[in-house]
């Protein structure tokens, strides 16, 4: 009984396949015959009009969903490229400020000894540039761009705008070595500027204060204020005269009690510099040698060897 059960409803559903497969391909042969204009009949116009209407309003509804999916994905990819494109922009103008701004300060530092160079006309300048500093001595030597193929000797002085920045110790065919007046190894003859006073000492590196040098060899009386500007003396042979130094910071006793020492701020920032000068030559007179006192006879340091008879 139920396997004859079963059997009927498997006819029926195979019916109903059938009916609803025969449907379909009535409703579809009638969908494109209507649309290629194959059936004449208002009735079967109408007909397929109503079945064709869910159809074209879901057709419609894909085609516009796709054409926003597509236009959304267009502009997205639109506002990628454009993103990427002011990035790149945007790296290239800050490329070009940094530079910009690199030359800026290349071209203030050039006018300041292009600057001096104009004032200064006792000395022939050679520009150059710092291109290294010894690790190991920072505060003591530097390296720059110029050797002897372009007529730079030792023991030439190197200044800047400001004042003093050393003299050259080692002189190579591109590049020499150039001895910061910071070094506790320098030794330069210098002079207080001030009219009233005139006080000369030497100011040397001081290796417990390295970026501060000191003048030292000043007598305790001696009239050294601070603020006084310090120059050189134009003794010793290497430092013309009247080059900055530096100004007095501070003063303090000497150990031993009979002098005093005066700690200068210096003229030229080292921790900053960049471009110097080198002065490869000089037009100022050397200063007078120091001729010493008419000795009172029988007191000579010097004894005359005796005259012999002829």
């Amino acid at each position: 009984m139920s396997r004859k059960v079963r059997k009927d409803t498997d006819n029926t559903s195979n019916k109903t396949k059938w009916i609803l497969g025969f449907v379909l391909i009535f409703l579809v042969s009638i969908i494109f015959a209507s649309a290629r204009g194959n059936f004449q009949s208002p009735m079967l116009s109408k007909i397929a009009s109503t079945v064709l209407m869910p159809f074209q309003g879901v057709l419609s509804w894909s085609a516009n969903q796709v054409l926003y999916v597509k236009n959304g994905i267009w502009d997205i990819m639109t506002v990628h490229e454009q993103n990427q494109m002011l990035r790149n922009e945007v790296d290239e103008l800050r490329t070009m400020n940094i530079q910009a701004n690199e030359y800026y300060a290349e071209n203030q530092r050039l006018r300041a000894l292009l600057g001096y160079k104009q004032t200064a006309l006792q000395f022939d300048f050679l520009a150059a540039r710092i291109i290294g500093r010894d690790s190991a001595t920072w505060s003591s030597t530097v390296v720059i761009n110029r050797g002897t193929k372009d007529g730079v000797k030792e023991n030439m002085v190197v200044v800047t705008e400001k004042g003093l920045v050393g003299h050259v110790v080692e002189a190579g065919p591109v590049s020499s070595k150039v001895q910061l007046i910071l070094d506790p190894r320098s030794s330069v003859g210098t002079i207080v500027q001030r009219a009233e006073s005139r006080m000369t000492g030497i100011v040397e590196g001081d290796m417990d204060n390295p970026t501060m040098p000191k003048m030292v060899n000043i007598p305790k009386t001696g009239d050294v204020q601070e603020g006084d500007i310090v120059v050189t003396s134009g003794f010793g042979g290497v430092y013309p005269k009247g080059l900055v130094v530096g100004i007095v910071s501070s003063l303090q006793n000497d150990p031993g009690g009979l002098l005093k020492i005066s700690l200068l701020e210096p003229a030229v920032d080292f921790q900053k510099l960049e471009d110097v000068l080198v002065i490869v030559a000089s037009r100022e007179a050397p200063p007078q040698p120091l001729t010493p006192p008419a000795q009172t006879p029988g007191t000579e340091t010097t004894p005359v060897a005796p005259s012999t008879g002829g």
